[in-house]
């Protein structure tokens, strides 16, 4: 929920709003790290990096045999929360962002483990939210991540398309994400403009600047005269 001030004039009045991105990535090979911070130079965003409890692993060890046990696991039963490796705390409030950007290595063709766990725990808390997906890989097609994410997040809007970087390509990051950004208009996203009439499209309350309620859960402002208000409620994207 969002607290939005604005002038309410004769006509549709347009205001902005803080439309915060947050990027969710790990990385074992540092190519997720690389891309990560190349996006970070390009948006506005907050980062949380997924690390795994039990330290010092090494994945690579034996054709990533830890990996393959763990994604095994998952696949086995991807609905019991013990079939997810351990991670270390997140502490981020996933109400504060309007897109989440999940930044995923590939492992067997599906999201590694460790960022799997993260979203278990906390996919159902982003409905709603813009999801943008960015793989690295060696080879393989990145489908198998992508069912993985949408699982997960199972009422997430997906952006299209996600954007899948072979290893090979991580020293082009910078033009790729900027290509992606782009195509799944990144720059309009997250604009942060809402305009706001007399015809809305979904309940919220009003305020005056004192703090006292003017309206609750209403889907009309056709009584309110002329001024500067305070709305609670889902962001509105309405015409008049």
């Amino acid at each position: 929920m969002k607290r939005l001030v604005f002038i309410l004039g004769m006509m549709i009045g347009c205001l902005s709003i803080n439309a915060k991105t947050l990027i969710v990535y790990y990385s074992f090979t540092n190519n997720i790290e690389k891309i990560v911070n190349e996006l970070s130079e390009q948006i506005d965003a907050e980062v949380v990096e997924i690390e795994p409890a039990e330290k010092g692993l090494d994945y690579a060890a034996n054709n990533y045999a830890i990996g393959s046990a763990q994604i095994g696991a998952i696949k086995n039963n991807p609905d019991d929360s013990s079939s997810y490796p351990a991670i270390d705390p997140v502490d981020v409030n996933l109400d504060e962002f309007d897109t989440i950007i999940i930044a995923a290595p590939l492992w067997w063709s599906q999201m590694a483990a460790p960022l799997q766990t993260y979203l278990f725990h906390n996919g159902k808390e982003m409905a709603g939210k813009n999801i943008g997906l960015i793989v690295s890989s060696a080879s393989s097609g990145i489908s198998g991540v992508e069912e993985d994410a949408k699982r997960l997040i199972p009422d997430g809007k997906f952006l299209s398309p996600s954007l899948w970087i072979r290893s090979s390509q991580t020293p082009n990051a910078s033009s790729l994400l900027e290509n992606w950004l782009k195509e799944i208009d990144y720059e309009k996203l997250t604009s942060g403009i809402d305009c706001v009439s007399s015809n809305v499209a979904t309940d919220f309350t009003v305020y005056s600047l004192s703090g006292k309620q003017l309206m609750y859960k209403s889907k009309s402002i056709a009584s309110l005269q002329a001024g500067i208000y305070i709305i609670n409620g889902s962001k509105t994207y309405v015409s008049r």
